[in-house]
């Protein structure tokens, strides 16, 4: 494809931003909406286009998909050894990515038309999510550290403006600063990570440091810059600060608390962070440096992956117990990108050519069923203005097309076959299988809990036998809000089918997908049998989740009250940061440092005081004191 095409792919979504920020102000709120609609379709169906002429016309020479540069200039020259440069890096990830990005974006976009409608702030809605798109379309296509970074910053920037969106709201706010915070925090980790990989691999430029720090014969692999402490090379310590950022901005424990916050946002803006664009950041940072933490830092691959297994299980845990639906969709999605993360660190455990492709597998599937997902519960709450689900049930019969569609989304997390899950999925389990067992087990376990939970939330929206009090008289909103989710109840039905394994691979290779049939049944049987689990418990408003609490007593309140880490976090930051640190910090600074200051201020003032007569201007006085010297010079003069 034509460069200026790939060029125009992120640079649509930010002429949206500026041109509706700065304009939106001066036409009908309609026509906003419209605009970054036109501008976000015209992108999609670039990155589309591209897609299609990288996987199945001109990507592959001689079997292996290429990495190829169509925009690269530099930018800034500090040095001949050291230039920034801009551009584009075209290579299977970053077109499923430019894929998954646009398309997911567009969905929100149109859906957004009416379920944002009679907002005061419709326009500024609009012109943040083509800030937000761009954001990441710019991260993914980085070829420079410094690029990287900067498009990093602005998905941070874009999530704390969408998340506090109704700022006149506290919680809203709340959360925004919550969330900018805590990934803040995570990116000081991620700047000193890139800075250390960066000076070790001797350049700035992404696909250098891979071949600097991703072969035997490399320089800086043997040099002594390569040795550390602490049993980590020095090498190692950046990559995993690399991962640190990437686990704040995908939620990873502990740095999760963040996102089911995050829900105070607008529905459609959740669906477009959990599906496409913030949390999957640090899945692809870790994909996109997976050369050099293979060779150069398969200990730090190993911490990737054990983090990742726990996150899935402890946030899978939680989802069982949460009311609100946004919020088990929330720690749903932190347990599935807990499965993309460990599926990325047992790849480097001997099962290479399988871990790196289930990830991105999962990825992609996952993009579509959840943003389907937090789709169809915005439709929801859009009917009844209600997130907690108990105030809901028998909504399949008023609202038969989200039940339809949220029954697909539930059943393609579930693992369900033929939906698209199952196979991403189960090529998860089938690396866990054959590198970790315990890790497997976790991830089993994991996979049961979330056909549970999921359908707990199914049906205690639909099924249950409640009477509903109904806010809207249309159950699905105009067509802006079932096309989306009718073609989204497609790609989960269907994704599961493309051949993603001859398509995305660790070097561009297509490999050969070698299906486990334990695997396979187990993982099916775990899954159905918790269904009907959760069908016996939930299907009828019955006594058994009552009684249930009741039995498990102290287990279900920690449990639901997220094992306590909010609680935690606010006892170290008031109870020891600001009172043992900031408190003292701040006397040091009143008392001793502004207390010098300022005694310096006076003596220089006293002084200043006592010397001003010295020259006031008056003749005779300077004459006094010029005749008085003199005396004093003659009377010396004298004496001498």
């Amino acid at each position: 494809m034509n460069a200026a095409y790939i060029a125009l792919i992120p640079a649509l979504p930010l002429v949206g931003f500026i041109f509706i920020g700065l304009f939106g102000k001066y036409f009908p709120a309609k026509i906003s909406g419209r605009l970054g609609t036109l501008f976000l379709a015209v992108s999609t169906c670039l990155a589309g286009w591209e897609a299609y002429q990288y996987f199945f016309v001109s990507g592959a020479v001689g079997g292996t998909y290429q990495t190829t540069y169509p925009i690269r200039f530099s930018w800034l020259e500090f040095s001949p050894k050291l230039i920034v440069e801009i551009g584009t890096i075209i290579d299977p990830i970053s077109v499923m990515m430019l894929l998954v990005v646009t398309l997911i974006s567009l969905m929100v976009h149109i859906y957004s038309a009416a379920y944002m409608r009679g907002e005061k702030r419709y326009s500024t809605y609009y012109a943040f999510l083509g800030l937000f798109t761009f954001s990441m379309l710019f991260l993914v296509l980085s070829i420079n550290i410094i690029q990287l970074y900067m498009g990093w910053e602005l998905v941070g920037v874009s999530s704390f403006l969408l998340i506090g969106f109704y700022y006149d709201k506290p919680s809203a706010v709340a959360a925004a600063k919550k969330a900018f915070i805590i990934t803040r925090f995570a990116d000081m980790f991620f700047l000193i990570g890139i800075l250390i990989v960066s000076y070790i691999g001797k350049s700035l430029d992404i696909p250098t440091l891979i071949s600097n720090l991703s072969h035997a014969s490399s320089f800086t692999i043997t040099s002594p810059l390569a040795t550390g402490f602490m049993g980590f090379s020095l090498l190692s310590w950046g990559l995993l600060m690399i991962f640190i950022g990437g686990a704040g901005k995908s939620a990873m424990f502990p740095l999760h608390v963040w996102l089911p916050d995050a829900m105070e946002g607008p529905t459609p803006v959740s669906a477009l962070i959990h599906a496409a664009t913030m949390v999957v950041a640090g899945v692809y940072l870790v994909a996109r440096f997976y050369p050099i933490y293979v060779f150069s830092a398969p200990d730090v691959l190993k911490i990737i992956a054990i983090t990742g297994a726990f996150t899935a299980i402890f946030a899978a845990i939680i989802a069982c117990v949460q009311y609100d639906i946004k919020r088990v969709l929330a720690y749903s999605t932190i347990s599935q990108i807990g499965y993309m993360i460990f599926a990325l660190g047992l790849a480097g455990w001997g099962v290479n050519k399988y871990g790196f492709t289930a990830a991105m597998f999962h990825l992609f599937t996952h993009a579509i069923f959840k943003a389907l997902l937090f789709l169809s519960a915005g439709s929801v709450i859009h009917f009844i203005h209600s997130n907690d689900m108990r105030d809901m049930g028998s909504l399949r019969k008023k609202m038969p097309l989200t039940h339809i569609v949220f029954l697909i989304a539930c059943l393609a997390i579930s693992g369900i076959p033929p939906f698209a899950g199952f196979y991403s999925k189960e090529m998860i389990l089938g690396v866990a299988y054959q590198t970790n067992k315990i890790i497997f087990i976790i991830g089993i376990i994991t996979a049961g809990l979330t056909a549970f939970y999921m359908f707990r939330l199914y049906f205690s929206i639909f099924w249950r036998d409640k009477k509903v009090q109904i806010i809207r008289g249309n159950a699905h909103g105009s067509a802006s809000m079932t096309i989306p989710l009718m073609l989204l109840a497609f790609g989960a039905i269907g994704a599961g089918f493309i051949p993603f394994q001859k398509l995305v691979t660790f070097n561009g290779q297509p490999i050969a997908m070698e299906s486990n049939n334990i695997v396979t049944v187990l993982a099916i049987v775990i899954a159905v049998v918790s269904i009907f689990i959760s069908a016996f418990i939930y299907l009828n408003d019955n006594t058994i989740p009552t009684k249930a609490v009741k039995r498990l007593g102290g287990v279900y309140r920690l449990i639901y009250s997220k094992f306590y880490i909010d609680e935690i976090y606010l006892f170290i930051t008031k109870k020891i940061i600001f009172n043992l640190v900031a408190r003292p910090v701040a006397w040091i600074d009143k008392y001793i440092v502004d207390s010098s200051i300022n005694l310096i201020g006076a003596v220089t003032t006293e002084i200043s005081i006592s010397i001003k007569t010295l020259q006031s201007g008056r003749i005779q006085g300077y004459m006094s004191w010029f005749l008085g010297a003199l005396l004093v010079l003659v009377l010396i003069f004298m004496m001498s």
